[in-house]
This record gives structure tokens, C-alpha cells and sequence, in this order.
């Protein structure tokens, strides 16, 4: 049969196939393999094992989900205050992985002022993203915030805190997942998600509940790849001088020259991304990223590798039976 993963605990998959779900555990030959297993996931599967991981449509690591159509970023209007530059570090993050972003603006019962209001709208609307504003509290900006979600398997994502499982409290009240206070010493939430989880809002739709999580950093890219994740940035690279430009303090650079036109929190979290990079440009080029390991890739699966002294073994062990079978052969 085939299914979803739709929960992962301790070592337990739970897979759903046609409205019904199984507890599983995975095949040996995949542990060994090392087979990289997540919520979203379709598997292969027979009387409570799994047999086999179909590929993946997409992917993101953190939080680990796959085969997700959308990412709705959740900020908190208040209670956190609203971070841009966290919002453009899980922006900047779903891009980097293709998958398309919608922009959820919560806690509007908390004030929402029409500046504040136009400000958002001037820099995620100009750039093509899809934005509603919502309180689960009052439940208001619901029925917009569904039409997003409709026919859609979404995942949750932003921090601690924002209202993400209140909101889903609020479009389906049966879920009735576990919310918690905001701190007020710390004016961030406390980790009420666990685990990611889908979570069937109706026959169509499904939402993927994310832990909250704050610590992204772009110190897996080179600081020349950063401008790709921001389209503002993107659409000056290749009319600057020089080919490697960061768009910092280069003489020649486009992107300076049209710097009015982007938004100061969005280029200062460029800025600052790139910084990032740099570290991990600099950690690689002293410190390298080839390691030896007893596993290699092989058809999008991880294999065991023959050590060198055991290959060699083995051909000297070829060659004694190929010698013995000419000597054989001679003295017939």
C-alpha cells in the first residue's frame, strides 16, 4: 500500500491511506541506508512496515517537512513585535527551497495601525506575495486566510509565540492543539509544537503544524548566491561591473545605484545574510567540506562504502582464485 507520513514519534511513522491510519516502523535495509524520512513523506508500506520513500516533489530540512504546495510565514502584528527581519529570513529560506511563500499577519485584535498597515503591503505586496491579516482570538481574516489554504497541503512556519496553533484552533476547533502565553519578560512564546504534524482541515486542504524556531542562518550558501533570494536585488546582478559583486560597497554596482528602491529592512537582511555567507565561505575554504565517511550516494539513497583495505582484499582474493583456476587448467 501507499501513504503519507502525516506524524513522526520517537520511532513510530504514522502513515495515512485512504482515511485510515497506521502505526509503522521502518525496514532494517532503510536504517542502514539511512534514509532520510520526514512528515509529508509518501511511502511504501505493508503490515505495519515501510518499505520504501517515493520521491520527494519538495523539501525543507528545518523544520523537516516534504511535499508541502506552500509555506504560510506567520508573524505576530504584537506580542512578539513584528520582526521584518525574521519574516525575510523564512521568506529568503522557502525560496531558496522553490516552494511559494503566503504571508500571514496575526494578532490583529492587538492594533493594527493603517501606517503599519500600508507599510507591509508596500514591501511583500510590491513583491508578489500574497498577504492577509488575521486574529485567531476574534476570528477575524479566517475566511480569507482559508481561501489561501483550500485544496492545499500548507506548512506553518514562524516562531514561537505568533499564533500558529491558534489559528488552526480557530479554523478547525476539533484539533484543539495546546497554546501557551507569550512571555512578558521575554516578549517571545514557548514552544507549544513538538513535532510537525499534517493536520486535515477538510477533504482538500491540510496544514502542517511547525515547531516555532528562530535560529535560520544563510551559512550554507556563498555570499554571491545571496541576491538570488531576494527578487528586488536579483533583477540589478547582471548589470553590475564586476561578476562577483555583493552589492555592499563595489564601485559599478547596480543594485547601489537603485538602492532607494529597495526597502532599508529588506537590504540590511541582505546585508546580513551575506555576512553569514562569508563565515561559510571562509569556514570551507580553510577548514574544507569533503569528509571520508562509511557511506556513500547512490541512486538518492545512502549506501555502505567497502573500506580501502577491504576492497583490496577483496580483488587480492579475486586474483588468488584466478591464478588457482590457470594452475589448475596447466596441470590438466
Amino acid at each position: 500500500m501507499q501513504g503519507q507520513i502525516y506524524k513522526i514519534h520517537s520511532d513510530f511513522y504514522y502513515v495515512q491511506n485512504e482515511g485510515k491510519s497506521f502505526e509503522c516502523k521502518i525496514r532494517e535495509v532503510l536504517k542502514k541506508q539511512r534514509e532520510k524520512i520526514v512528515v509529508g513523506d509518501f511511502v511504501e508500506f505493508d503490515g505495519g512496515v515501510i518499505s520504501k520513500v517515493l520521491l520527494k516533489k519538495t523539501y525543507i530540512p528545518r523544520p523537516s517537512v516534504a511535499n508541502v504546495d506552500q509555506i504560510v510565514v506567520v508573524s505576530a502584528l504584537k506580542h512578539p513585535d513584528l520582526d521584518l527581519h525574521q519574516l525575510n529570513r523564512y521568506i529568503s529560506l522557502a525560496k531558496y527551497y522553490k516552494i511559494p511563500v503566503v504571508l500571514c499577519f496575526n494578532k490583529e485584535d492587538l492594533g493594527l495601525d493603517a501606517c503599519e498597515q500600508d507599510k507591509i503591503i508596500s514591501i511583500y505586496g510590491k513583491l508578489g506575495y500574497e498577504i492577509v491579516f488575521t486574529s485567531a482570538l476574534e476570528k477575524r481574516g479566517l475566511k480569507e486566510f482559508y481561501n489561501l489554504l483550500k485544496g492545499k497541503v500548507t506548512a506553518l512556519c514562524g516562531n514561537s509565540g505568533v499564533g500558529k496553533s491558534s489559528l488552526i484552533n480557530a479554523l478547525n476547533p476539533n484539533v484543539n492543539l495546546r497554546t501557551k502565553e507569550v512571555s512578558e519578560k521575554l516578549n517571545r512564546g514557548t514552544h507549544t509544537t513538538r513535532h510537525c504534524e499534517i493536520i486535515a482541515l477538510d477533504a482538500t486542504s491540510a496544514i502542517v503544524d511547525t515547531p516555532g524556531f528562530s535560529n535560520v542562518r544563510f551559512d550554507f550558501l556563498l555570499p554571491a548566491d545571496v541576491d538570488l533570494l531576494f527578487d528586488e536585488i536579483a533583477q540589478y546582478r547582471d548589470y553590475c561591473k564586476y561578476g562577483d559583486c555583493l552589492h555592499i560597497n563595489e564601485d559599478g554596482c547596480r543594485v547601489l545605484n537603485h538602492i532607494e528602491e529597495i526597502d532599508e529592512s529588506r537590504y540590511e537582511s541582505y546585508v546580513e545574510f551575506v555576512s553569514e555567507a562569508i563565515e561559510y565561505k571562509e569556514h570551507i575554504k580553510y577548514n574544507g567540506v569533503k569528509r571520508e565517511t562509511s557511506h556513500k550516494f547512490k541512486n538518492n539513497k545512502v549506501q555502505a562504502k567497502i573500506s580501502d583495505k577491504k576492497r583490496q582484499a577483496s580483488r587480492n582474493t579475486r586474483k588468488q582464485m584466478i591464478y588457482k583456476e590457470i594452475d589448475d587448467n596447466a596441470d590438466e
